[in-house]
């Protein structure tokens, strides 16, 4: 029997009340906030063009504190957008851009060269330090500012996996990773002065003990690999507690690091946070054994603890938040009193869909509505506001939250 919670929501205007579950961490209303522009009934899509309030599939944000700054990586559009203060209206334009000239440009590294200031398919994004990084994907790196920039086209102190801002080749341009290169980098998160990065084309997590001080900074521990140097999909053999295929997010739930194995379709999390290489997790979700990889285990239809291609991952006080991408949805597992009797588990909240048994983008394939998702990448929480990179609408929604 299915004993899973749905988190009830409805429209922000909706007059009718609705009961919600004390389970949910999302109150009844959808999105308080929808940035990005938003089509009528009736209206024709137009294509996608970069302006101050246009998005094109962006896939991260981060709100630094609950009064702002709010950054978001515009991913199509191979820049950053930043607002002073945490926007309070629909379509409120940003403030600032950096990896452009100006808001109505847009081309990777800005149809030139790479630099201290531009991006090519940024996604990844996290408060660090006093400052800021992000996940510079197509250029192979990590770029970190050691203040949050208050400005457009604030110049960044330091890059990881290159030697310099103007390289850009994946691993150095060898065939060979090491610990201070990065493939298709992902995904990064901060905490406890620990930096992670999801070096998602060499199928690992890389772990740095402290911020890195240096340009190219090799990493002290490796996760998803047996050495520095490998990069075979699933360690080169079939799936297991230690391998990944395609990671893309961390987070770190209650002292316990997570991370999203997107391309085995599960979620991986470890008993506290690993310092030795190539450590096993202790639990999976979305799967039921650790050698398992099957999109919603191998049926068509998902259900209350299956994943196809999960992207995102926060915590929320005693919540994990999860944007199960494909599905278009989000689901939320509260933490029992063991980690470890969550492995295979059924979700407890659901966000996006009508029940655990659906998968279409906006529900029914049509509009975007105010507590709709269609392929949503990144979810990130400060405060009482979860921020969501809904992509595949071209939008980010804030949301109001309680965890209790």
């Amino acid at each position: 029997m299915n004993t899973a919670t749905k988190m009830t929501l409805t429209p922000k205007d909706a007059t009718e009340s609705v009961k919600v579950s004390q389970l949910s961490p999302f109150l009844s209303q959808g999105a308080e906030v929808i940035l990005g522009t938003t089509l009528d009934v009736g209206e024709l899509a137009t294509p996608v063009l970069p302006s101050s309030r246009e998005m094109f599939g962006p896939r991260g944000a981060c709100l630094i504190s609950e009064t702002g700054p709010l950054w978001v990586s515009d991913t199509g559009h191979h820049r950053l957008l930043g607002w002073r203060n945490v926007p309070t209206q629909d379509s409120q334009p940003a403030d600032w851009v950096i990896g452009q000239p100006d808001f109505n440009h847009e081309g990777q590294n800005a149809k030139g060269s790479p630099g201290r200031t531009t991006l090519s398919v940024p996604t990844g994004i996290c408060a660090c330090g006093e400052g800021l990084a992000v996940a510079d994907a197509w250029n192979h790196r990590v770029l970190i500012w050691k203040k949050l920039p208050e400005d457009s086209n604030v110049p960044a102190d330091l890059v990881l996996g290159q030697t310099h801002f103007t390289d850009n080749e994946p691993n150095r341009g060898t065939q060979q990773a090491a610990a201070n290169t990065l493939n298709w980098c992902y995904g990064v998160f901060y905490h406890q002065e620990k930096l992670f990065v999801a070096d998602t084309g060499n199928r690992r997590v890389l772990i740095w003990h402290q911020l890195p001080e240096e340009n190219g900074q090799p990493a002290d521990v490796v996760l998803g690999q047996k050495d520095m140097m490998s990069r075979d999909e699933n360690g080169g053999d079939t799936a297991s507690a230690s391998s990944m295929r395609w990671c893309h997010d961390i987070t770190v739930w209650e002292e316990n690091l997570v991370v999203t194995d997107a391309g085995n379709n599960r979620v991986m999390i470890w008993h506290g946070i690993p310092t030795e290489n190539n450590a096993p997790c202790a639990v999976v979700l979305g799967q039921k054994t650790f050698d398992l990889v099957e999109i919603n285990q191998g049926v068509y239809f998902p259900s209350a603890n299956s994943l196809s291609m999960p992207y995102g991952v926060t915590a929320a006080g005693e919540w994990l938040l999860v944007t199960d991408t494909a599905n278009s949805r989000l689901l939320g597992w509260k933490k029992p009193e063991s980690i470890l009797s969550l492995h295979g588990s059924e979700s407890h909240a659901l966000v996006g869909q009508r029940d655990f048994k659906s998968k279409g983008e906006n529900r029914d394939f049509g509009l975007a509505k105010r507590d709709s998702l269609n392929w949503s990448y990144g979810i990130k929480v400060c405060g009482n506001t979860a921020v969501i990179a809904d992509s595949g609408n071209n939008r980010v929604l804030l949301w109001k939250i309680t965890t209790k």
